[in-house]
């Protein structure tokens, strides 16, 4: 079994030029999440309240509601499922499929920061632990009965972080002109 960087439970994921210029599929593929993952945080962290409403344009996307829609989509795919888990607590009692459109946008608006930015955490945080898990039984090609496998997955969260990363990326510059591809060396790993 391939060494997993970024996704031991409980751990930030560790900088290897060597891995991430030559590693294989596994590495590969968690080494591109985890930096849309903290790229995505880096564009989120240190916003107050105002900052995480902001809204440009007609568009309802906002940092607070991305935070949340990742979080969910987070607990979606590598809870639900991949492994049939509950979602957390606060994914519970909501009717995704009838409020996909809206509900991060409009749940995200009473929300403070700490905890919009705790949820996004504490979602990823599971996520690392539930794929940790499966690579080191089963690997990529696991798939629930039914299901996609572990690597249409990552691939569908590398995809969504792509896209919203890129929204977030307008809303920031919007905030206060933070702009730049990637953080900081120093930006924590969430």
């Amino acid at each position: 079994m391939t060494s997993a960087p970024g996704f031991t439970a409980g751990r930030p994921p560790e900088w290897d030029l060597d891995v991430f210029m030559h590693g294989d599929e596994i590495q590969t593929a968690l080494i591109t999440l985890e930096r849309n993952r903290r790229t995505f945080a880096w564009k989120c962290w240190d916003v107050d309240s105002d900052g995480l409403q902001l809204q440009v344009g007609r568009s309802a996307v906002t940092l607070g509601g991305l935070l949340k829609h990742l979080a969910l989509c987070e607990e979606l795919k590598f809870q639900g499922d991949l492994v049939g888990a509950p979602v957390l607590p606060e994914f519970r009692d909501v009717d995704h499929e009838s409020t996909w459109e809206t509900w991060a946008w409009d749940s995200a608006r009473d929300d403070e920061p700490e905890a919009l930015c705790d949820l996004w955490a504490r979602a990823v945080h599971r996520s690392r632990a539930t794929v940790a898990g499966i690579l080191s039984e089963s690997g990529l090609d696991y798939a629930p009965e039914g299901g996609m496998s572990l690597r249409r997955l990552i691939s569908d969260m590398i995809e969504e972080y792509a896209r919203h990363t890129g929204h977030a990326d307008l809303l920031r510059e919007a905030i206060d002109g933070v702009t730049g591809e990637g953080p900081p060396r120093e930006f924590p790993v969430p």
